[in-house]
């Protein structure tokens, strides 16, 4: 029951942070909840936990409602004889960047970004590739090796210290101190146990603080310590003493145990899914895209903590002010309404880089980019050299207990020193593949297709079926599509196909009057046997799972992501209808199919036959318990739009199939700024250019693909400022939330907006 009396399902009551499930894979352990009850209440640990995607990447952004001052504090209290020897120590670890409020926070973050930056985490790559080669060289021709004890920790620390600017010390003791920081805080440490981790932390503070004293005496070297203490001695207030010696110890845990742990979940994940590791060994240009997709589906960081300042609601559910959350990140990157398919390794996986483990927001992880850069060497110095590595069979993988922060305690690995590559061919180890600091580039990787079949569906109409070229096509959902190469030029066609069909997807594409290149090309060129490449899918008109009744409107080649809909609401059972809307019979695709499928659910509104659609009459009454999907042109969906004003919300979602927008008049528009809130830096938007082509002109890489406001694929996360959507891809609910935008149209309606970039 919780502090204000209420009931506690018997799952919550149920849920153990320490026990075997969550420890040994925390999404599966918290499927119920995510399904069932995405924020619950466990008094087991006196925390309210959040389970999905969305509620998770709230939270994470409002650091005012939901404090950070509590994701350091030990989460089992210490009996009394522990604190007593954290004290002969004269530990006193005060607040970092992980755990402190605004308005202290983000002054300090600025000052203290700098070694942060790409340009300077560029120099570490050489010591980084350096290490992994060493250390693959002591076990490269014993054919066994534990890669946690004998390269990850090891590599790991020396970065760590040498990115802190600390001289390399007692690599043993370090790891002794970290893992006893990691239980200090995150565990559940027996009243035994409790005084032993504390005088290793206490030994920890003490060296922390020795460090600092001794950099401080010659701060001129390079690291994030010496770089420091240079800030405090311009801005003493904002840089202090106390801040310096909690920063120094808590940076060897945040740089050193997190990005060690990450490489061995990584390849634990990969061996356990030969085929993927066997891809990534044929093509090194996918390795950005595994490190990123391994630290969504099996991250070193589990969950975080959270303090509520204030009464709120989190997914629905009331949360008092004092209430301590337990949001885990780790089961919101498996949230299936948000990640199709979750549980699967997908190297091209379109979203995988919207995963939540390096946090999201102003406090989002300073070290994301050094930690993907580590494992990105570390891929590729195993793929090269030893593609034929395996686990060891019937190993027991443990982990060592605490609820936020995993990693194999030990990771065994076999092969067969004579197959090693190096033997054939020393060159092998002169291969080099460049190392992306930052997000991988979701428009470099693609996938190779092969159109199987093109049939004619309607006048200026054809469905295209493609087939993998290798292994099966990953999952897709109702409302998905795909960005195709065809003729030049790429283009965004929703999936109309069955979402069971892992051999194929079946796309639709119109004739358009003006076409540039794309349609043309299909209709007139395309054929049977033709290679095309091919990203995603992705979806921004996905089903809500809690839709109940729902009505479909289509107009035109709309039919075509309103028709996999449809299928998926008749897969679920549920209530809907569906008006398909067209000039003349004709024209309008997949007739036969929607009869067949969906006859005693069809309304066919056909121009030519005077029975048009009365948009008016069919929304005329709001249906709280119906959501609407419409997808067409302009004028049908801005008819939809202003029948649906007095529903809620989030009863609407559209989709366009043209941009109705065009370009920007700078008599009209006003210019104004954009703020980077990870940087503090200001990049002045024009009247004449959009917040995309600023931020590219800054050296700012956003990803975009249609940048006419259709695709979402520039969308950018807005921290503050008020927001003149342009696009035709959020919903009302979504544009007023204020919580994002596409950067290719959307301006300020102000003098500036606050991008978390």
């Amino acid at each position: 029951m919780t502090a204000d009396g209420c009931p506690v399902s018997a799952r919550a009551a149920a849920f153990d942070p320490f026990g075997d499930d969550y420890q040994a894979d925390p999404p599966a352990s918290l499927r119920w909840s995510r399904d069932e009850e995405p924020v619950f209440y466990s008094p087991e640990l006196g925390y309210w936990v959040v389970t999905r995607f969305d509620d998770v990447r709230a939270v994470f952004r409002d650091n005012a409602l939901f404090s950070p001052s509590i994701a350091l504090e030990k989460i089992t209290p210490v009996c009394a004889e522990a604190v007593a020897t954290l004290a002969r120590h004269g530990y006193a670890m005060d607040r970092t960047l992980v755990n402190e409020d605004e308005p202290a926070h983000m002054p300090r973050r600025r000052a203290l970004m700098g070694p942060f930056a790409p340009a300077e985490l560029a120099h570490h790559e050489p010591m980084v590739r350096r290490l992994a080669r060493e250390y693959v060289d002591r076990f490269v021709d014993r054919g066994e090796a534990d890669l946690v004890d004998e390269m990850f920790w090891e590599v790991t620390l020396t970065v760590a210290l040498e990115f802190l600017g600390v001289p390399e010390e007692d690599m043993p003791t370090l790891r002794k101190y970290s893992i006893a920081h990691t239980v200090n805080t995150w565990g559940r440490p027996s009243p035994d146990e409790q005084v032993a981790v504390a005088d290793a932390v206490g030994k920890f503070w003490t060296y922390a603080g020795t460090v600092v004293e001794k950099i401080r005496k010659d701060p001129s070297g390079h690291g994030w310590m010496p770089y420091s203490i240079r800030k405090q001695q311009e801005q003493p207030d904002v840089v202090t003493d106390s801040y310096l010696h909690s920063m120094m110890m808590a940076g060897i845990v945040a740089a050193h145990e997190t990005t060690a742990n990450a490489a061995a979940n990584a390849l634990k994940l990969l061996l356990e899914n030969r085929a993927v590791w066997t891809q990534i060994c044929a093509d090194p240009a996918l390795i950005s895209n595994a490190v990123e997709e391994c630290l969504r589906h099996n991250g070193s960081v589990a969950a975080w903590r959270r303090l509520v300042t204030a009464d709120t609601t989190i997914g629905g559910v009331p949360i008092p002010a004092g209430a301590k959350l337990l949001i885990v990140s780790s089961s919101a990157n498996h949230d299936e309404r948000h990640f199709d398919d979750p549980d699967a390794v997908d190297l091209r996986r379109e979203n995988t880089a919207d995963h939540l483990t390096f946090g999201f927001g102003s406090h989002q992880c300073l070290g994301k980019n050094l930690a993907r850069m580590e494992l990105q060497v570390f891929l590729e110095e195993l793929t090269t050299r030893l593609p034929h590595l395996e686990l060891v069979a019937d190993q027991r993988i443990t982990y060592l207990p605490n609820t936020s922060f995993r990693g194999p305690e030990h990771l065994r690995v076999r092969w067969d020193p004579a197959a090693n590559p190096e033997r054939r061919d020393p060159g092998v180890l002169d291969r080099r593949h460049p190392v992306r600091l930052g997000e991988p580039d979701r428009r470099a990787v693609t996938r190779a297709v092969i159109v199987d079949a093109v049939e004619r569906e309607a006048a200026d109409v054809v469905s295209v079926r493609l087939t993998s070229a290798s292994g099966p096509l990953p999952a897709w959902s109702a409302g998905s599509h795909v960005d195709l190469e065809v003729g030049g030029v790429t283009r965004q066609y929703s999936l109309c196909g069955d979402p069971a069909d892992r051999e194929h997807y079946t796309i639709a594409v119109h004739l358009a009057p003006q076409s540039r290149g794309g349609s043309r090309f299909v209709h007139e060129a395309l054929r049977p046997g033709h290679a095309l490449r091919l990203r995603g899918p992705r979806n921004h008109f996905r089903l809500d799972p809690q839709t109940r009744r729902l009505v479909l409107v289509a107009g035109g080649i709309g039919i075509t992501p309103i028709l996999a809909t449809a299928d998926e609401a008749r897969r679920r059972g549920l209530d809907y209808e569906i008006h398909y809307c067209g000039r003349t019979r004709d024209a309008m695709a997949f007739l036969d199919r929607l009869h067949r499928d969906h006859g005693d659910r069809l309304a066919l509104h056909v121009g030519a036959e005077g029975a048009r659609l009365d948009v008016g009459a069919l929304f005329a009454a709001p249906r709280p318990d119906t959501r609407v999907h419409a997808c067409g042109p302009a004028r049908l969906i801005g008819a939809v739009e202003t029948a649906t004003r007095t529903w809620p919300d989030d009863a609407l979602r559209v989709e366009y199939f043209s941009a109705a927008g065009g370009a920007l008049d700078p008599e009209r528009e006003h210019a104004f700024d954009v703020v980077l809130a990870r940087s503090g830096r200001t990049v002045p938007v024009g009247a004449g250019e959009t917040v995309l082509q600023a931020l590219r002109a800054a050296d700012v890489d956003v990803r975009s693909d249609c940048e006419e406001g259709l695709c979402g694929t520039c969308e950018v996360p807005v921290l503050g400022g008020e927001i003149d959507h342009r696009d035709l891809v959020l919903t009302r609910a979504e544009r007023a939330s204020g919580s994002r935008m596409t950067a290719c149209c959307s301006r300020a309606r102000g003098p500036s907006l606050l991008l978390d970039l």
